[in-house]
């Protein structure tokens, strides 16, 4: 019975360890294109729509799909979901770094996109299955300094390669490790699903969920090229109001809803879900614009502007699993309010560094960023999925995703339209850096307050959840 019970206790890491490789793709690809884009264009002759259609159609492919992704992973299975969507993505990343043109890239992208929405929702669904209350806190900690870890080194992986092999190699990056994950993923996931009722598929949920998330991420991304009040982006959050509005309403009258509502009748998860998406919209914007202030204002290279932010990637992936332990002992409130305060710290810490700024300027930014991310990722995650029943943690993993997902793009579009309040001249006028930085001070000081706001929405509503632990666990412990 000890060896069984040690067996079992070993695969579940291994577990955590295939739903990781799977994360560390997705969100690496989030950021690593960024820094490649120029040598795309010179390599393949892309024109300027082209290229922002290589970013933009695997986000958008990514957001649109993820509740769809998370609902098909209750359904038929989170460790099929995960593989199917792995598999997915690891082909379309071949796809990508073979593409002879623009339109075969982009259309890899889109289908890479679509293998991220598959598997994403699962790999926090696997982690609630698999761990008990008591563990959990401690894998989602792994599973967010995973995440954390990938969208930092991303810019200095994409400038590396780009720079010394070429930039198909930041796709090439992910087929062995793709091949890895699946193979780990066979051996050492157990399936799990929604069998808490009769199951179906809820199409028109599916379609308008699809098409209002689709509809709300488009108009975020193209706001500030096409202009916030411009006819197309203003018909685009029409559509994304009526849709998302039909998909409440559809799941109200379901008799087996593709989302179940009263999830948000809990304050824990609607805190929970509100705060995450709170510091991406406080945090994303600011990673993409400090990436153009470094290396536009300062003059640091991709690679260097990548290194940069090293302090602060190495402290998330210390402190998130550190950060998950404390969930299960103390609970999520205090640790998310004391993490987004920290964030808020960062970024005016970051607001006072101008055109003359250092590595040394830098550093105290950085260390309280990175401190205050990793006690906000694990602990907000935690508490949404603790609040999640089990049989429904796909669903939940989307939702929390799709909040995320949602608010990092709104703060791009935010802190992008504030900067470009602040612009009247080009990148070749002297007044620019000045303009510029400007622009990013301002955008700094206005996510600092989001922040703020976010501490005491976690704090009003997150509670602690007391879950206990399965039968099979308290058996095979007594045994």
């Amino acid at each position: 019975m000890k060896a069984r019970l040690f067996a079992s206790e070993n695969r579940k890491w291994w577990t955590l360890a295939a739903v990781s490789f799977g994360l560390f793709m997705i969100m690496l690809d989030n950021t690593v294109v960024n820094v490649a884009l120029p040598s795309m264009q010179k390599s393949l002759h892309i024109g300027p729509n082209e290229l922002e259609w290589i970013v933009v159609g695997y986000a958008l492919t990514f957001a649109t799909l993820m509740l769809t992704g998370g609902k098909l992973a209750d359904l038929y299975g989170r460790r099929l979901l995960f593989i199917v969507g792995l598999a997915i993505f690891t082909a379309a990343s071949l796809a990508c770094g073979l593409a002879p043109t623009a339109g075969a890239l982009i259309a890899a992208r889109v289908v890479q996109g679509v293998g991220a929405a598959i598997m994403n929702p699962a790999t926090l669904g696997i982690i609630t299955a698999t761990f008990p209350p008591r563990q959990r806190g401690t894998a989602i900690g792994i599973w967010a300094g995973t995440s954390a870890m990938a969208l930092a080194i991303g810019p200095l992986v994409g400038g590396l390669l780009t720079e010394k092999v070429n930039w198909s190699w930041i796709f090439y990056i992910n087929v062995p490790v793709g091949i890895a994950g699946i193979l780990v993923a066979r051996w050492a996931i157990e399936e799990s699903r929604d069998t808490s009722h009769e199951q179906r598929l809820d199409l028109p949920g599916l379609l308008s969920s699809g098409v209002g998330l689709f509809a709300l991420t488009y108009g975020l991304i193209e706001a500030n090229r096409h202009g916030w009040t411009s006819p197309l982006i203003l018909s685009m959050y029409a559509l994304a109001v009526v849709a998302l509005a039909v998909f409440v309403l559809l799941e109200q009258r379901q008799r087996i809803p593709m989302l179940d509502l009263s999830l948000f009748r809990n304050p824990t998860f609607s805190g929970a879900n509100v705060a995450i998406s709170l510091v991406s919209l406080a945090m994303f914007g600011i990673f993409f614009y400090n990436s153009l202030f470094i290396q536009n204002v300062l003059g640091y290279s991709a690679i260097q502007t990548g290194a940069l932010f090293l302090p602060m990637t190495l402290l998330i992936v210390l402190i998130a699993p550190q950060a998950g332990r404390m969930t299960d002992r103390v609970g999520a409130r205090w640790l998310i309010g004391a993490g987004m305060t920290l964030v808020a710290m960062s970024l005016v810490l970051f607001a006072q560094i101008g055109q003359g700024g250092t590595f040394w300027n830098f550093l105290p930014a950085l260390i309280a960023g990175g401190t205050g991310m990793a006690l906000t990722m694990t602990p907000t995650t935690a508490a949404a999925m603790g609040s999640v029943p089990t049989d429904k943690a796909g669903v939940g993993s989307a939702v929390l995703n799709a909040f995320r997902q949602v608010g990092g793009s709104l703060g791009i579009a935010v802190m992008g339209a504030i900067i470009a309040g602040q612009l009247t001249v080009g990148r070749s006028n002297p007044a620019f850096a000045d303009q510029f930085t400007s622009g990013y001070h301002r955008a700094l000081y206005v996510a600092a307050g989001i922040a703020v706001v976010g501490a005491g929405i976690a704090v009003a509503l997150v509670r602690k959840i007391r879950l206990p632990e399965p039968a099979v666990v308290a058996e095979s412990l007594a045994a």
